[in-house]
């Protein structure tokens, strides 16, 4: 097989069109057209319907593509482990989280992390869809249950609990609710039951609707729910860690709470050596160290 052939086939099918797969091979069009042809004249088959509107893989083409991005990710990975032997930590480093998790408390906190490593590049991807790290999808997760993949290193960050939220302004116009009944003369926020979210935060928000809500205000996502609770329009379900970025919130029916949802970091165990991996680790631990810290002076831990 000719590797080089396989590498401009996986081009053309990722990009699909001969046009951009050139662009980014800095090949032209008719090489690249010519050495997808001769590819699939070596296999007697065909690998790309042709249409107007760009190119796409027959069955025959879907199942070279699997293998040829198989392939991609365990060079991605070796290329990955080679950089890591130098000193220096630099290069990519691909992190995933759910989108609360890294867009109210990880982003905020990254700055420290550049100015210790300022030729570090993360990508930061943000789903709640579980990435497949043994594949590389991902060089490190932190989710809000323990990993379920096999050969993956996972370390226990912390835990965390739904709670009730609201703005000083919004209390002070509607007054405090003294129990669950309270709520149904008050805006409850919060995620829709049928948004993708940790198990306990979805129970808590049945538990409450429970209680005759007059008037609520569903998002997908916990930053929305919490730039309506700051925007004084209700009470809203949050995570606990959003407290010490956001101090002004109060905290309301302190008794009220989702039962504890563990957070991890983990990372595929051919890792267990990148600096890059290494250094992330480390900076999530001090900075999870700090927040605790932080909490237990604010009296909210």
């Amino acid at each position: 097989m000719d590797w080089d052939k396989l590498r401009i086939f996986h081009a053309v099918a990722d990009a699909g069109s001969l046009t951009h797969a050139g662009d980014a091979l800095h090949l032209s069009q008719s090489a690249v057209s010519r050495q997808i042809r001769a590819l699939e004249e070596s296999l007697n088959t065909t690998l790309f319907h042709r249409h107007a509107r760009g190119l796409i893989l027959t069955e025959q083409g879907e199942l070279l593509f699997d293998a040829t991005a198989a392939m991609a990710k365990r060079i991605d990975s070796a290329t990955a482990r080679i950089r890591d032997s130098e000193e220096e930590v630099f290069g990519e480093l691909k992190v995933t989280t759910t989108h609360g998790f890294g867009v109210l408390w990880l982003a905020p906190r990254l700055t420290k992390l550049y100015e210790k490593y300022p030729d570090l590049r993360i990508d930061l991807m943000l789903e709640e869809r579980v990435l497949d790290l043994p594949m590389r999808e991902a060089d490190v997760a932190i989710r809000m249950k323990e990993p379920s993949q096999a050969d993956l290193i996972r370390k226990r960050l912390m835990s965390i609990r739904m709670r009730m939220y609201a703005s000083p302004a919004y209390l002070e116009a509607r007054g405090v609710p003294e129990s669950l009944e309270d709520l149904s003369h008050h805006r409850l926020i919060c995620q829709n039951t049928s948004s993708a979210q940790v198990t306990a935060g979805k129970t808590m928000i049945q538990d409450l609707l429970a209680y005759d809500i007059q008037t609520s205000l569903t998002v997908n996502n916990y930053f929305g729910v919490l730039q309506a609770v700051i925007s004084n329009l209700g009470i809203g379900v949050l995570p606990d860690y959003i407290i010490e970025d956001f101090p002004n919130v109060v905290r309301v029916l302190p008794e009220v709470e989702s039962n504890e949802v563990p957070v991890f970091l983990a990372y595929p165990e051919e890792l267990r050596h990148s600096k890059r991996v290494s250094a992330f680790r480390d900076f999530v631990q001090e900075e999870i160290f700090a927040h605790r810290r932080q909490l237990k002076a604010m009296g909210a831990g």
